[in-house]
């Protein structure tokens, strides 16, 4: 069930964070007259173009565009959705926040966290103190991983006993029922058991699993006993809190330097991840227990635009290189694939080379062409036309499933030049590849409405400017709401912003409040509402002379309007109008001329609107 946070509470949490303290807190933020400025932190620039109005409480950035209020920039500085931005300012602003759910499902979501951190901690203490906990201590020494790498990632030890979670959450007084929804311990289906519960985790390392924003949602154990017969990984299963398709080991640790990188090194283990980290290579991530799903890919797609693979050289760590490169495609990422020697993984070559040498690795990696040419090339034989074939026809379904034509174009090009093929008769083969795909597969929703709009047009843009400054008088926005109807807009957004400003005026509302409320996906709207108020005045704020650029802006519209409908009709059969059509085509022209001015054109204008 969503959660949502209260409009009250909101607006409290907004009056406790100044968008400038906020965002100084982030950035090098310094004074410019009446404003702030900063160098962005959403694109490379050398000039500070990113502005934050204090009076506004909002920020744009004029060279990227980008703009909102201080939810906003936590959104998109953390990567985080609505609910974690708000919920990152109230804990910086000592704001208790009560999300309202149904069924008490936020309550038990809130427990099961407290008790996943707590358990943590718990493992980790009985590694560090319990005398049985020795062999386990012995494995990670001989892993070679730290006490410091141990605290960091809370790695721990789950003893060899079937109650020790029960007899912990008993003393804690947390009822067994949430625990079995957590994934804790498991119900015993045995008559005779001495309890009705037993613990998942036993005799076992225990890494912990955090969410985006560093809260433990589950576990990941790993035996210690090479001849234990159980499985070698044991994970927590799907719960309220933890969902595998979702989750990433060690992003919350990954998540700036990916951002600041642009890039993402994938690794298939947590002791993988673990070592990368050790060695400074900060971005490196693992999927948890599962293959890389298009939920991976579209939470990595938010940080990075590209990722190196550094899978195990073994036959099946090459095809699960493949096939997650592959996912990655889909997403338009950019993917390298790192080639390992035989034998080793991320860890055990970081421990024997260095960090130096793991590096010139990440150098070398290969697109995923080259990287599955030279695969298929060593279990095919690439120098018969057969051979050729097959390998060109692998390839070419992987290249097919980028939707990007410039990173199709540029994989065919290296495919063309390892096979000695024409690039020409790859694309032929790429189009027919694509097109008997496409007939099998399922069709998917039109887009058309989350694309970017057109170029704003000036006019429609200058119209808005004046209306941002006109919302302190009343009479000059109902002057608006009579003459201008938002639907007589071409733009989009301008015609948005405009049915935003009417209802910001008559609610006494902020224009990010209702952006967000009534149009929260719209980023765009978003950005062009923030750079529109941090825009000086065009004109002194006056009601006088504002009701003049007013009424001159909404006569401008509605000849650009008049204008679309008659070169429409022009366009009718090769400008061939019948009798109906060019008595329609003079009037339009006699009203175009009427709408030069405002004694003339706004009484054409209340005809029109009937």
């Amino acid at each position: 069930m969503a959660q949502i946070i209260p409009k009250n509470v909101l607006e409290d949490i907004r009056f406790r964070n100044d968008i400038v303290e906020v965002i100084g807190a982030y950035l090098n933020v310094k004074r410019a007259g009446s404003t702030f400025k900063a160098l962005c932190p959403f694109h490379k620039e050398k000039t500070p173009s990113f502005n934050v109005n204090q009076q506004k409480q909002i920020f744009h950035c004029f060279g990227c565009g980008i703009g909102g209020d201080v939810f906003k920039f936590v959104m998109q500085y953390e990567k985080v959705d609505f609910v974690t931005a708000a919920k990152i300012l109230a804990h910086r602003a000592g704001v208790r926040l009560e999300l309202e759910e149904g069924e008490g499902e936020g309550t038990n979501k809130s427990l099961l966290y407290s008790i996943h951190e707590e358990l943590a901690h718990f493992y980790q203490r009985c590694l560090l103190s319990m005398k049985s906990a020795e062999i386990a201590r012995e494995y990670l020494q001989k892993r070679e991983l730290p006490s410091e790498i141990i605290e960091e990632f809370v790695i721990g030890y789950a003893p060899d006993r079937w109650d020790t979670v029960l007899k912990w959450a008993e003393k804690k007084k947390h009822p067994p029922e949430l625990l079995e929804t957590g994934g804790l311990i498991l119900k015993s289906s045995r008559a005779d058991a001495k309890s009705q519960y037993y613990d998942r985790f036993r005799n076992r390392i225990m890494f912990p699993i955090s969410d985006e924003q560093g809260r433990v949602i589950g576990f990941s154990g790993r035996a210690i006993d090479e001849k234990d017969k159980g499985a070698k990984y044991v994970n927590s299963p799907e719960t309220p809190l933890f969902h595998k398709s979702r989750v990433l080991y060690a992003l919350d640790k990954a998540r700036r330097q990916i951002v600041d990188s642009r890039e993402a090194i994938i690794s298939e283990g947590q002791i993988d991840v673990i070592r990368c980290h050790q060695a400074g290579f900060k971005t490196a991530v693992a999927s948890q227990g599962t293959a890389f799903t298009e939920d991976h890919t579209r939470i990595l797609r938010r940080y990075a635009d590209n990722v190196i693979l550094v899978f195990d050289p073994d036959r099946a760590g090459q095809d699960a290189a493949i096939k997650t490169a592959v996912t990655f495609l889909e997403s338009e990422l950019a993917v390298r694939v790192a080639t390992l020697p035989k034998g080793d993984d991320p860890d055990s070559f970081i421990r024997k080379r260095g960090a130096e040498a793991f590096r010139k690795i990440l150098d070398e990696a290969a697109s995923v062409v080259v990287f599955q040419i030279a695969v298929l090339s060593s279990r095919e034989d690439a120098s018969s036309e057969v051979g050729t074939m097959r390998i060109a026809k692998a390839v070419l379904q992987t290249i097919g499933r980028s939707p990007s034509a410039v990173q199709q174009s540029r994989l065919i090009e290296e495919a063309a030049a390892l096979l000695k093929l024409p690039v020409s008769a790859l694309r032929d083969d790429l189009r027919q590849t694509v097109r008997r795909s496409s007939y099998n597969a399922p069709s998917k929703p039109d887009d058309s409405l989350t694309k970017a709009s057109e170029p704003y047009p000036p006019d429609e843009v200058a119209f808005c400017e004046h209306l941002i400054q006109a919302r302190q008088f009343p009479t000059l926005m109902t002057l608006v709401g009579k003459y201008l109807p938002p639907e007589i807009l071409s733009n989009d957004v301008c015609r948005a912003m405009v049915k935003t400003a009417l209802k910001s005026a008559r609610t006494k509302r902020e224009i990010q409040d209702i952006v967000r409320d009534e149009d929260g996906q719209s980023d765009e709207l978003q950005a062009f509402a923030a750079r529109l108020e941090v825009m000086p005045d065009k004109i002194t704020s006056n009601e006088s002379s504002l009701e003049n650029a007013l009424k001159d802006m909404i006569l401008r519209i509605w000849r650009n309007k008049l204008r679309r409908e008659r070169a429409e009709l022009e366009k009718l059969n090769d400008g061939k109008l019948s009798r109906k059509d060019e008595e329609r085509h003079s009037q339009i022209t006699h009203e175009l001329k009427a709408l030069n001015k405002w004694e003339d054109g706004s009484m054409i204008i209340e005809i029109r609107l009937g």
